[in-house]
């Protein structure tokens, strides 16, 4: 890839590739990121709806609104903030205040995702916080298939708009 990327001939090293297009060797990129990743945890997978909150990609707002298209909004559904994020969902939205009220109980107050993270590499109290994403994600999660069918179903009243003809233009 390196080699395409500076348009060399496939006769030039891989080393002198990555080193004129200026990235690290594929290899060494990877022993380094398996040295500071998850790669050698014993337990304790990720989730799917936790790697929804670790990477803000999921059913938030934000999410929905301005990279997927399919909301035309940022707002939370749940209280009505003007931007659904990961972070609002863990720290802010009222809707979730009791299960964030168990696990700031296991883990402490600080529920930002650097603290979360920190509290999954390191302590036994990771079970707390997949319980409390997997809850909070999906009742998201079935609030936006609820939300989609209402838009879907042919039978639901629509909002009328009543006209009269009769005003001035």
């Amino acid at each position: 890839m390196a080699t395409r990327a500076v348009r060399g001939y496939r006769t030039i090293s891989r080393d002198a590739a990555c080193l004129l297009a200026g990235s690290v060797p594929w290899d060494l990129d990877t022993r380094a990121l398996a040295d500071v990743e998850w790669v050698d945890r014993k337990k304790g997978a990720l989730s799917f709806r936790l790697t929804q909150v670790l990477t803000g990609h999921g059913c938030f707002g934000r999410y929905l609104c301005e990279i997927v298209g399919r909301e035309e909004t940022t707002r939370c559904h749940h209280c009505d903030d003007e931007r659904d994020t990961a972070a609002h969902t863990l720290t802010a939205c009222p809707s979730w205040t009791r299960q964030r009220a168990a696990l700031t109980t296991a883990i402490g107050p600080d529920l930002s995702l650097p603290a979360l993270v920190s509290v999954m590499l390191t302590s036994e109290q990771k079970s707390d916080v997949e319980k409390f994403t997997e809850e909070i994600i999906s009742n998201k999660e079935q609030a936006e298939r609820d939300r989609g069918r209402r838009a879907l179903d042919p039978l639901r009243p629509r909002r009328r708009v009543i006209r009269n003809d009769n005003l001035p233009p």
